[in-house]
């Protein structure tokens, strides 16, 4: 990635945070897809279907299980698990649309399986011919802050923006979901008629998460800018798309991730370019 503090600009490693599908399956039948940082993964499908009221202990799980889900390569994923429920457990409803779908920033919705993730956007974001001075990336932060009218009176809640190219604040919206916020701003260029959302850049008060990326890349947005850190799945998916993810968007520096071209260096800025594979290790401060 390139990261860029200050005058001093440098391409190195970054690590980031996992992030992947997660699909639950009851007696072999789908049931949900959560986003997930992979780990404790028997501990999560039991909390799930408990706090979804398929489960009321232990008990009434007779087992559960990987299933064999393959990479390209063959290799297990260890991304669906398949639970037993006991005799006398009555599965959940599914037949009138009521399916259960979640994700690691609260919503995942409408996808029934982990094949239907990476729905497949129909506009051409990796040919948008956006370019984005980095002053006017680094600006972007307080911008979105100075719009957040129901943030300044609860200090709770999330928020999205669409900008064009110089910086101008065409859409904010509010919402305690990350996902709704992106959701309601689309919704508006949706409303207006003027999806491809082309030549914009998305905002977003938090971190960006796979599903956030997926968003932007459906409105056919070609930047994806955020105040905190991106997943790997974020990152993956927007190489594979052509979107500029950007993360840790604050102060006088930024992490871009991926398609950095997009981003317009000052006249004469030079990158110290490392080649080493060690990783990264320099830290980052909390987002307040």
């Amino acid at each position: 990635m390139l990261r860029i503090r200050g005058a001093a600009h440098s391409t190195r490693p970054d690590t980031v945070a996992a992030e992947e599908p997660l699909e639950i399956r009851l007696g072999g039948t789908p049931l949900a897809v959560t986003m997930r940082t992979p780990g404790d993964d028997f501990d999560l499908v039991h909390g799930f279907l408990a706090t979804e009221a398929v489960i009321a202990s232990a008990d009434d799980v007779a087992g559960l299980r990987y299933c064999n889900s393959v990479d390209a390569e063959g290799r297990n994923t260890y991304n669906v698990v398949d639970v037993d429920l006991a005799p006398g457990v009555q599965p959940p409803d599914t037949a009138l649309d009521r399916n259960f779908y979640t994700s690691s920033s609260c919503g995942v919705c409408g996808k029934a399986s982990i094949d239907a993730i990476r729905t497949k956007t129909r506009h051409d974001v990796a040919g948008d011919g956006l370019r984005v001075p980095l002053a006017t990336l680094l600006a972007l932060p307080d911008r979105l802050r100075a719009a957040q009218q129901v943030f300044d009176k609860t200090g709770g809640l999330h928020a999205a923006g669409l900008f064009t190219a110089d910086g101008e604040l065409v859409a904010l919206r509010e919402d305690v979901g990350r996902h709704n916020a992106v959701d309601k701003v689309v919704g508006d260029g949706v409303r207006a008629g003027r999806l491809p959302l082309a030549g914009h850049v998305l905002m977003v008060s938090g971190r960006a998460s796979f599903e956030l990326t997926q968003k932007a890349a459906m409105a056919g947005i070609p930047v994806l800018a955020a105040v905190s850190a991106p997943s790997s799945l974020a990152v993956e998916l927007a190489a594979d798309v052509g979107i500029t993810l950007v993360g840790f968007l604050r102060g006088d520096g930024c992490n871009v991730y991926t398609c950095t071209e997009r981003i317009v260096l000052p006249d004469g800025a030079q990158e110290a370019r490392r080649t080493s594979a060690a990783r990264d290790t320099w830290g980052e401060p909390p987002v307040p």
